[in-house]
């Protein structure tokens, strides 16, 4: 599989966002940014071959607005490095769920401090009791994260690019 997309960082080289590989050779043309590192092929035209970019860094200072991260099912995944949260064991997506530390039927509600992502062995375990109840503990205690890297077009951390994994972590 090749990924023919381009990692985008900040001034400071942190992962902004995953960008088309033509929008980031138009801002390499006009100066908006410099390439860090490019992918094994090239893009063609007429007369002339450029490596495809990878990833490049901004050359100013963007003006953002203060950071909001999302509650989601795939941002609480990246928060907890897709790790079930009681035994350890990294899953993919689909071997995940979200539990409630403090059960729904407690009263818990679902918020980035009561959510923790769990294997399914280890949710059915827990079932509606507190952590404490059915006997588990937790190896991280949930908080909303002030900032998550990138969405990767939900590639597995196996089909990351080599070239974007050095910026990503």
């Amino acid at each position: 599989m090749i990924v023919r997309d381009t990692l985008l960082l900040d001034l400071s080289y942190r992962p902004v966002k995953v960008i088309p590989w033509q929008r980031a050779l138009c801002m390499h043309f006009v100066g908006k940014v410099e390439v860090l590192s490019a992918h094994e092929w090239h893009v063609h035209s007429v007369k002339l071959s450029y490596p495809a970019p990878a990833v490049v860094r901004l050359l100013r200072r963007q003006v953002t607005r203060p950071l909001h991260v999302r509650f989601s099912r795939e941002n609480v995944y990246l928060r907890d490095n897709h790790k079930c949260q009681y035994c350890g064991v990294r899953c993919g997506p689909r071997e995940l769920t979200l539990d409630h530390v403090v059960p729904r039927s407690g009263g818990g509600k679902t918020t980035w401090k009561n959510v923790v992502t769990a294997c399914v062995a280890c949710n059915r375990k827990k079932g509606r009791d507190s952590p404490e109840q059915a006997g588990m503990r937790l190896r991280a205690v949930p908080q909303k994260p002030a900032w998550l890297a990138p969405r990767l077009l939900n590639l597995g951390e196996e089909q990351v690019p080599p070239v974007w994994r050095d910026w990503l972590h």
